[in-house]
């Protein structure tokens, strides 16, 4: 989707075409300019040839009784970057998240998350994740995280007029602060009502604890959730999982939790894989729950996507790390594991795709 020349385009045109553009674009979801029929047709034309719309991309589904789908993105100069639609079955009684104006809300069968990349790659090489094995090629502009939200919502809009994105998380490829600008221009252009008009409290923003990009969150004047992944509760162990770690230390990522609750009010969540013989001993669950008794911090145990290096802890030794959590008074909860029969381990789709393209 090529629209960095709307504005040369649309130059002379009255001042109200620029809303009626938005709406076509970021709430209609069309896909090609003809569908726009209230526009002439002369400058239909015009945008079919300086501002084209295709979306280039692969999608691929799970199977069985996931409905979870992973798409590669081709952008502009070649490269791609990868995406994820989450769909979980609605559950009416436990859906107090959504907006009680969505009069359509109780109509859908699904509600879909879109899970976001900010880099094509990632410098932050930790060792469990499959995007740190790819190395980092570059930012994303605000513009190409946007068209990934975009995408998926043209699919739902193909599937079902009443099927939407419900939520998004700034979870995928690469660390969102290492392009705060950038994550933080999509954010607010997603959110504003003239455009995808996504709510703030909508969207989940997760980041290996850099601190700066804490700070910067926590002043920002959006209700955008916050998640850390913490995967380890102690700074000896997480800094042979996350080499990051050496320069944000735990007390150091702990004070700017504490001080974004402090500024924000809001609930922080703490994510943490469950890594066969790494991470998950009854010893590590004991000293994960002496960092996490605080009211307003809620752990998330991910059951690993296998990369090739880890495995997944058993069932029974995440239940039983739960239990001693929850004795200890942490509010704790297991993430269900979607999309592992299309290699949804962050970054693990592009990299098979490269590979089997003989690409980097």
């Amino acid at each position: 989707m090529k629209i960095k020349n709307l504005s040369q385009v649309l130059e002379g045109q009255p001042k109200y075409r620029y809303a009626q553009i938005n709406k076509f674009l970021f709430q209609d979801y069309i896909s090609d300019w003809d569908e726009a029929s209230s526009l002439p047709k002369k400058l239909r034309e015009e945008l079919s040839v300086a501002c084209p719309l295709e979306i280039k991309a692969e999608v691929f589904a799970a199977e069985g009784r996931q409905k979870t789908q992973r798409a590669l993105v081709y952008l502009e100069d070649g490269e791609s970057v990868e995406t994820v639609l989450i769909r979980q079955k609605a559950d009416k009684n436990k859906d107090t998240d959504y907006d009680k104006a969505d009069d359509q809300a109780d109509k859908r069968e699904y509600r879909n998350t879109v899970c976001v990349s900010s880099q094509i790659g990632c410098p932050l090489g930790c060792t469990f994740c499959a995007t740190g094995q790819l190395g980092f090629l570059r930012n994303l502009s605000s513009a190409e995280i946007v068209e990934q939200v975009v995408f998926w919502q043209r699919l739902l809009k193909a599937e079902n007029v009443q099927e939407k994105v419900d939520n998004i998380v700034f979870m995928g490829m690469g660390e969102p602060f290492l392009n705060y600008p950038e994550f933080i221009k999509a954010v607010k252009f997603i959110n504003n009502p003239e455009t995808l008009n996504i709510g703030a409290r909508r969207m989940s923003v997760s980041t290996a604890g850099l601190t700066e990009g804490i700070k910067k969150l926590a002043g920002e004047k959006l209700q955008i959730n916050l998640a850390i992944s913490l995967h380890a509760a102690n700074d000896s162990l997480r800094q042979k999982l996350m080499p990051i770690a050496k320069k944000y230390p735990l007390v150091d990522i702990f004070k700017s939790v504490d001080d974004y609750i402090k500024k924000t009010g809001r609930r922080v969540m703490f994510e943490y894989l469950m890594i066969k013989g790494i991470n998950d001993s009854q010893k590590d669950a004991e000293n994960l729950a002496l960092l996490m008794r605080k009211p307003l911090y809620l752990l998330n145990l991910i059951p690993y996507n296998d990369t090739g290096r880890f495995q997944t802890s058993s069932r029974e030794t995440i239940n039983d790390f739960k239990n001693i959590l929850e004795k200890a008074g942490v509010s704790v909860t297991v993430r269900l594991s979607f999309g592992s029969d299309i290699a949804a381990a962050c970054g693990q789709l592009h990299k098979n795709i490269s590979a089997s393209k003989g690409r980097r």
